[in-house]
């Protein structure tokens, strides 16, 4: 990937995390304190654990290995779900950003989406 869209990436998986955890805030009182704090540790806990074995793309390690379209729903849950988070938290604008973010990123991405599909 270029040195941009792991740039990029960065950001939109920041962007995601930390809106997982506003919509879990927007949820109110306790349930909502316990879920901004659950969200985005779930998210953050599967974008790390599970990975497809050798993929370039990351450290080629894999605690939890997975095929390549599993790879892909995690990914997709976690941008999509951060992007839903910013819209029930009240900031639209940011999950816009998001998820044009994450669009963007994805579609400079598809020799590794290929790489991901075949494996």
């Amino acid at each position: 990937m270029a040195g941009w869209n792991l740039a990029l990436r960065f950001g939109v998986e920041l962007g995601a995390l930390v809106g997982l955890g506003a919509g879990g805030w927007s949820l109110g009182g306790l349930v909502g304190g316990l879920a901004a704090l659950a969200l985005p540790l779930a998210g953050a806990a599967a974008w790390g654990a599970f990975n497809v074995e050798g993929d370039p793309s990351r450290s080629g390690r894999a605690p939890v290995p997975v095929t390549g379209a599993v790879r892909l729903v995690v990914e997709a849950v976690v941008f999509l779900g951060g992007t839903v988070g910013w819209f029930a938290a009240g900031r639209p604008t940011v999950g816009l950003v998001v998820g044009v973010a994450a669009v963007a990123t994805t579609a400079a991405s598809l020799p590794r989406i290929g790489w991901l599909l075949s494996h």
